[in-house]
C-alpha cells in the first residue's frame, strides 16, 4: 500500500470517494470538481498495488485559540475508504504519515468531528465535549423583550462587525479557530437568505452592535424548527439582547434550538416560568490530538516562574514522548527534556483534553492513563477546566 500527499488532478478522485461514503447525491459524476478551499487544503490518499485510489484524508490549516495565545491546528476531515477496502488499515497507514508530516510542518494539535469515538483514539483523537443545545418553545423567552435595532445582512452590508463581535466572544475561550472578515463573509454570511433559508441577524443597542445570530429555518411538521447555527453577544446587553430577540419568533416557530459553549448555563441564568421545559443535550462530537507536545505545553498558561515536571506517552508520535519540565514564562513557557522524576504521566490522548481544558486535573485522575507524583497544588492550577468554542466545521 502506498501513501503520500495526492496530486491536484488526483482530488476529484478523493472527492468522489467521499460521495460513496457519506452517501450525498449526484446528478452527474462528471461534473465533480473541487473548489479553492479543497485544492488548498492538504489532501492524502491510499493506493493500492495497482495504483488505484482507495481512501483519502482532508487536512485542513487553522490557528486556533489557547490560553490567550495562537496555535496551528489541523482541521481532519473528509475520512473515508471505499467499501471494497475496508478493513485493511488504510485510514491507519494515513495518519501514520500525514500527523508526522502536520508535526514538521507547525501544528500543535489536530482536530475533528468524528463518527465514532472509539475509531479516532487508535490514532490519539479524545472527546471533547464543547457546547449544550438548548431546546425551547418560544414563549419560554416571552419575559426577555429586545429595544435596540436588528438588521438582516445583505449584499454590500459590511462584515466587520460580525467579524469583531465573534473575536470579543472567543478571545478567551480556546479552540476557536481564528476569523477574518473573508472568512466570516465566505462561509458564515449567506448573500441569498431566501433560497438558502439561513439568516443572520445583528442587533445593536444606542446604535452600537452588541450581538448577532445566525440561523437556520427548518421546515418540519407539525412547526418548523429555529435551528441557532451561531449565536455571538459582547457581554450581559448582548445576551438579553439575543434572548428578547427569540423571544419575537413565537409566531413563527414551534421550537428554538440554541447552541452555547459549556463555560454559559442557560439553565442556572435563564428567567422564565417554563424554564423547567427547557431541554439540554451536551454535543461530544469534537475530537483533539497533540501534534507537538513540547510548543502546546508552551503554550498553555502556567503562573510565571512555577515549573513541573510532565511526562508523556504517545504510540503514534514518538517525538512527543519523552519527560519536559515546564517553566511559567510571560509571553511562552520554557520547556526542557529533563531526566528528573514526572510529577504527572498522561497518554496524548489525555494530554489534549485536560490542555484544552475539556476536563479538569480531578476528573482526568479518573482516566487510567493519568497518573500524579506530586506538586498536585500547581498542577490543579494548570489542568483545569477552561472555557471552549467550537462552531466551524470541516
Amino acid at each position: 500500500m502506498l501513501v503520500r500527499r495526492l496530486k491536484e488532478e488526483e482530488i476529484r478522485e478523493a472527492l468522489i470517494i467521499a460521495k460513496v461514503c457519506f452517501h450525498s447525491r449526484t446528478e452527474d459524476i462528471s461534473k465533480v470538481e473541487p473548489d479553492r478551499f479543497e485544492k488548498e487544503a492538504e489532501q492524502w490518499g491510499a493506493f493500492d498495488d495497482d495504483g488505484t485510489l482507495i481512501a483519502r484524508i482532508q487536512n485542513d490549516r487553522y490557528q486556533s485559540n489557547l490560553d490567550g495565545k495562537t496555535v496551528e491546528n489541523g482541521g481532519i476531515g473528509g475520512v473515508s475508504t471505499l467499501p471494497e477496502y475496508r478493513r485493511g488499515g488504510a485510514v491507519r497507514k494515513i495518519f501514520e504519515a500525514l500527523l508526522p508530516e502536520a508535526r514538521k510542518n507547525g501544528e500543535v494539535i489536530s482536530t475533528l468531528y468524528p463518527f465514532s469515538h472509539a475509531f479516532y483514539r487508535k490514532f490519539g483523537y479524545e472527546t471533547l465535549v464543547h457546547q449544550n443545545i438548548y431546546e425551547m418553545t418560544p414563549e419560554v423567552l416571552k419575559d426577555y423583550h429586545f429595544y435596540g435595532t436588528a438588521a438582516m445582512f445583505r449584499p454590500g452590508d459590511s462584515v466587520t462587525p460580525y467579524t469583531e463581535l465573534y473575536q470579543a466572544f472567543t478571545a478567551h475561550r480556546n479552540l476557536a479557530l481564528r476569523r477574518n472578515d473573508e472568512y466570516m463573509k465566505e462561509e458564515w454570511l449567506y448573500e441569498d437568505p431566501y433560497k438558502s433559508r439561513r439568516f443572520s441577524y445583528l442587533l445593536s443597542e444606542g446604535g452600537k452592535p452588541c450581538a448577532y445570530v445566525i440561523f437556520q429555518d427548518l421546515q418540519h411538521d407539525p412547526q418548523a424548527i429555529l435551528k441557532v447555527e451561531e449565536a455571538v453577544f459582547r457581554d450581559r446587553n448582548g445576551f438579553l439582547a439575543l434572548l428578547g430577540f427569540l423571544s419575537r419568533f413565537s409566531a413563527d416557530y414551534g421550537t428554538i434550538r440554541l447552541p452555547l459553549p459549556t463555560d454559559i448555563d442557560l439553565l442556572s441564568l435563564i428567567r422564565s416560568e417554563r424554564s423547567y421545559s427547557i431541554k439540554k443535550s451536551p454535543r461530544q462530537d469534537y475530537m483533539i490530538r497533540v501534534v507537538n507536545a513540547e510548543k502546546l505545553l508552551g503554550a498553555i498558561r502556567v503562573p510565571e516562574g512555577e515549573s513541573f515536571v510532565i511526562r508523556v506517552n504517545d504510540e503514534l508520535l514518538p517525538g512527543n514522548c519523552g519527560f519536559f519540565r515546564v517553566t511559567g514564562g510571560v509571553s511562552e513557557n520554557l520547556v526542557e527534556r529533563t531526566e528528573d522524576p514526572a510529577d504527572l504521566t498522561v497518554s496524548e490522548k489525555a494530554l489534549g483534553q485536560m490542555a484544552a481544558g475539556g476536563i479538569g486535573l480531578s476528573e482526568a485522575l479518573l482516566r487510567e492513563d493519568v497518573e500524579i507524583t506530586g506538586n498536585t497544588a500547581l498542577l490543579e492550577c494548570v489542568f483545569r477546566r477552561k472555557a471552549i468554542y467550537i462552531m466551524d466545521h470541516f
